[in-house]
C-alpha cells in the first residue's frame, strides 16, 4: 500500500480541451494517472486529486507557454511549485513510444530528477501586456507588407498610363494616390486596376494607423516596465520589448546572465577537434531574443566608438567577424540580464519639454543646433524613448539659451 504522507511530484501533458496527470512517489514510481478538463473546475479537481496521494512539492507542466498557460497560474496561486517541462525528445519518443500517459509521466519523472528545472513566465503583469500588443503589431506589420506588395505587383502589369505614374513613388505614396481612385467601369482592364489598387490601398491606409497606434501603446508600456533597458545603447522600444517578452514578468527565474544568454542563443558551444580549439554559435534558444541582441551588437557597431575599437582590436587576433559578433552578443547578453534583473533608476525627463516652451523654443530648432533629427528629439521629450546622454546634452544647451 503506498504512503499517502510520503512526497509526491507530479506532471502534466497538456491540451486544449484535456489535461492528462500523473503522480509519481520519491523513487519514480508511478502512482496514478488520469485526465482533467482544461476548465478552472478541472484546475481544482487535478490539484486536489494529486494532494490526495501526498504532500505534493512541484509538478511538472509542458506547454505552460500555451496550453498549460491557464493551469501555471492556477497552481502557482495555490502555492506549488511549477517546474516547465519541454516535450520528450524526437529519438526517446521513437524508443519509448508516444502518448498522453507515457507524456505526463515524463513530465513528473522530468520534475522529480532535476532534469527539467525552469520555472515559467508568470504572464500576470505588464510584459503580458506588452506580449499580447507585440503578437497583433507583429501580424499587422505582415499583412500591410503583403498588401504593399501586392499593390507593387499590380502596378507592375497595369497600363502604360498608370503604370508611369505610379511606379516613381514610394509605398506610402502610391497608398495615398491609389486611395483617392474613382474607378469607372471595371469591365475596361484600366478601371478595374483602379478599383483593385483602390482596395488595397484603403486597406494599407487603415492597417498603417492600426500600426502607429499600437507602436505608440507598446512604446508607453516598454518604457514603464523597465526606462533602463530603453536606455541602453543600441536599445530602443521595439528591442526592448522584445527583450522584456523573451524574460517574462518574473526575469528573476533567470539565475544568471549565462542562462539568459543559452535561452537567446547567445552561449558559446565548443566546437573543438584535434589541435583546433574553437566555439561556434549557439543556434538554439528564442529566436526572437537572439535577434534583439543581434541588432542592438549591429547598432552598437555603426555608431558605439567603443565597439568599434573593439571590433578592430579581434580583427587584428585574427577573428572572424562571425566569430566577434558571437563575443559581442555574450556581452551585450550580460548587460541586458542586469538591466532586466535589478535595473538602475534613471533621470527624468519630464522637465525637458516645459523648460523649452518657457523658454519659447521651438522643437524644430532644438533639433537643429542639437544636430538631431526632430522626431528623435520629440520622443525623448515624450519618454518614448531613452538616451541619458542626449537628455544631458539637451538640458545643458537649454540651461544656456534660457539664460
Amino acid at each position: 500500500m503506498t504512503d499517502q504522507d510520503g512526497t509526491v511530484t507530479g506532471g502534466v501533458d497538456t491540451h486544449k480541451e484535456t489535461h492528462v496527470a500523473a503522480v509519481v512517489d520519491a523513487i519514480g514510481r508511478i502512482l496514478a494517472t488520469k485526465a482533467f478538463p482544461a476548465t478552472a473546475a478541472g484546475y481544482r479537481q487535478l490539484l486536489g486529486w494529486m494532494r490526495s496521494f501526498g504532500a505534493l512539492s512541484r509538478v511538472g507542466v509542458e506547454g505552460t507557454g500555451s496550453y498549460g498557460a491557464g493551469l501555471a497560474r492556477y497552481l502557482d496561486d495555490q502555492a506549488v511549485a511549477v517546474i516547465e517541462v519541454n516535450r520528450p525528445n524526437r529519438q526517446m519518443r521513437r524508443r519509448r513510444g508516444k502518448n498522453d500517459t507515457v507524456d505526463a509521466e515524463a513530465a513528473a519523472r522530468a520534475a522529480l530528477n532535476g532534469e527539467a528545472a525552469a520555472t515559467p513566465k508568470a504572464g500576470d503583469g505588464i510584459v503580458e501586456s506588452i506580449r499580447a500588443l507585440r503578437v497583433t503589431f507583429c501580424s499587422l506589420r505582415a499583412t500591410r507588407t503583403r498588401v504593399s506588395n501586392q499593390i507593387r505587383d499590380l502596378i507592375v502589369t497595369a497600363p502604360d498610363q498608370l503604370r508611369t505614374t505610379l511606379e516613381p513613388l514610394n509605398a506610402q505614396q502610391r497608398a495615398e494616390r491609389c486611395a483617392r481612385f474613382r474607378p469607372g467601369h471595371v469591365a475596361d482592364p484600366t478601371e478595374a486596376t483602379k478599383a483593385a489598387l483602390r482596395t488595397l490601398a484603403r486597406r494599407y491606409e487603415a492597417l498603417t494607423a492600426d500600426l502607429d497606434a499600437l507602436r505608440g501603446e507598446l512604446d508607453t508600456l516598454t518604457t514603464t516596465a523597465n526606462p533602463a533597458l530603453c536606455a541602453a545603447k543600441g536599445v530602443g522600444p521595439d528591442v526592448a520589448s522584445i527583450l522584456l517578452i523573451v524574460a517574462g514578468d518574473n526575469p528573476g527565474r533567470l539565475n544568471s546572465d549565462a542562462a539568459l544568454a543559452a535561452l537567446c542563443g547567445a552561449s558559446p558551444v565548443e566546437a573543438s577537434s584535434g589541435r583546433t580549439v574553437r566555439h561556434r554559435l549557439n543556434q538554439g534558444g528564442n529566436r526572437q531574443g537572439n535577434h534583439a541582441l543581434w541588432r542592438i551588437a549591429m547598432v552598437r557597431r555603426t555608431c558605439d566608438p567603443a565597439t568599434k575599437t573593439y571590433f578592430a582590436r579581434r580583427r587584428a587576433e585574427g577573428k572572424t567577424d562571425r566569430e566577434i559578433m558571437r563575443c559581442l552578443k555574450r556581452f551585450i547578453a550580460r548587460e541586458i540580464y542586469q538591466l532586466l534583473t535589478n535595473p538602475p533608476a534613471v533621470p527624468t525627463i519630464d522637465d525637458l519639454r516645459p523648460r523649452r516652451t518657457a523658454a519659447g523654443i521651438t522643437l524644430t530648432h532644438a533639433a537643429d543646433q542639437l544636430d538631431i533629427w526632430p522626431t528623435r528629439l520629440s520622443r525623448l521629450e515624450r519618454g518614448h524613448t531613452r538616451d541619458d546622454e542626449l537628455a544631458d546634452r539637451y538640458r545643458r544647451w537649454l540651461t544656456q539659451n534660457a539664460a
